[in-house]
């Protein structure tokens, strides 16, 4: 019944969404390369290119959150995937007429997707009984680690074919086409949707035990208490974890081809290979430590155990092989260190990543 509910319906568009935004993310990390050579791009100045996404990304999750917490997260998802689609889709254009223009576009791609994880979560919250979270947030980052091996094995691909700037467009094209179909298929909670079974919908609404149900058009308009959040030990606590893990994996993710060119003086399409290796590894890791998270808690297991257990291994196990990657001396050997290390970064997931669903 769970693969075929209404409810994996959404987790799979979420997946796609989730894969896109990374696609669009991580295309700039192959671009920087042939980018660099045309333009003369000092490694330092590559860095303030590569970087620019993450200066919209900065703030736009709390503005994402509030948002979704006014709006719903099907309505800023749409608008959030629309957003950063067109700012993907501009980046030749953009390119063409101005280097700070072009980077203007990339810092619109980081204040769009900063939505996405917010409406991510409150669309996990709505459509997922507690004791089966863990599995959906598995199966939509799955999605998202997928994107970054999509964007990297892609990318060299349609460059070779139409130019450094193809898969800009391509992958903005395709965002546009995911947004019809949300917009069509999806419902911001169960209550709404027209074809799903009163036996899941009744299903859905017992697991929610703590979550208020929302009704149809209702949304909670009132400002999130900023200030009462802060002054919780626990809203540091996951502040850090994330901070911790994003640092990582955004270091991992926008380097890990040119790590392996500069270090190893393979040529772009294998730089591009063994830099989507690890994610795959992290897509399935992550729908299987959210498939334990929640067995876990079924069987008996305390939800605030089982979110510990998850984050020590996210954190513990790539530390230990990001130092085993020192050692490497060859290019297969760094990859399958960093697939070690980006595979049980995703136990994260099911630690301080859900832990944000009340």
């Amino acid at each position: 019944e769970f693969m075929t509910s209404e409810r994996v319906k959404v987790a799979a568009m979420l997946g796609l969404a989730l894969a896109l935004c990374n696609a669009d993310r991580v295309v700039m990390s192959v671009a920087i390369v042939p980018l660099s050579q045309a333009y003369g791009w000092t490694p330092s100045f590559a860095g303030v290119v590569q970087s620019s996404f993450l200066w919209g990304y900065l703030v736009s999750p709390i503005i994402g959150g509030a948002l979704v917490d006014y709006y719903g997260g099907k309505r800023v998802m749409a608008y959030g995937v629309a957003l950063w689609s067109f700012a993907t889709f501009l980046s030749p254009w953009a390119a063409a007429r101005s280097l700070w223009l072009f980077i203007s576009t990339r810092i619109l791609l980081g204040v769009a997707e900063g939505v996405a994880l917010p409406c991510m979560n409150n669309m996990v919250l709505r459509w997922f009984p507690r004791t089966e979270r863990s599995s959906a947030v598995g199966i939509a980052m799955a999605g998202f680690q997928l994107g970054n091996t999509i964007g990297l094995l892609l990318s060299p691909i349609i460059m070779s074919r139409t130019g450094t700037f193809g898969p800009f467009v391509i992958f903005g094209l395709f965002g546009f086409l995911w947004v019809l179909v949300w917009i069509s298929a999806i419902t911001g909670t169960p209550g709404e949707h027209p074809q799903i079974s009163a036996y899941e919908l009744e299903y859905i609404t017992k697991g929610q035990k703590l979550v208020k149900p929302q009704v149809q058009g209702e949304r909670l308009r009132k400002i999130p208490p900023f200030r009462n959040l802060l002054s919780k030990w626990p809203t540091w606590a996951l502040i850090s974890a994330n901070a911790m893990h994003s640092w990582g994996y955004f270091v991992i993710l926008s380097w890990m081809p040119v790590y392996f060119k500069t270090i190893f003086h393979v040529n772009l399409r294998e730089a591009a290979w063994f830099s989507a290796i690890p994610w795959v590894m992290m897509a399935v890791l992550g729908y299987v430590a959210g498939v334990v998270s929640d067995a876990l808690i079924r069987n008996g297991t305390s939800i605030t155990l089982t979110r510990k257990i998850m984050q020590t291994i996210g954190f513990v196990g790539p530390g230990i092989a990001l130092i085993g990657l020192n050692a490497a001396k060859s290019p297969a050997i760094a990859s399958a260190w960093l697939t070690i290390a980006v595979g049980l970064m995703s136990f994260g997931h099911s630690g301080f990543l859900v832990n944000f669903q009340v």
